[in-house]
């Protein structure tokens, strides 16, 4: 065993170390970015009971400045 081989050993075993981990947290973070915006898209409402808000095209309406 010279010091050039066990430097091999030890550089191949910590590369497939580190390609474990980087799948690992790659999973983790896909997984965790997923139910985030599953989350985030849960709540809309859609249909004629909706209660969020809702945009007023009248209400914001540039030609009914001068209006009084």
């Amino acid at each position: 065993m010279t010091p050039r081989w066990e430097a091999e050993q030890e550089a191949k075993r910590t590369f497939e170390q580190f390609i474990l981990w980087t799948k690992r947290v790659t999973g983790y973070a896909i997984f965790f970015l997923l139910v985030v915006v599953f989350a985030c898209n849960n709540g809309v409402e859609e249909g004629p009971n909706a209660t969020g808000s809702k945009y007023n095209g009248e209400q914001y309406d540039p030609s009914n400045l001068s209006v009084k």
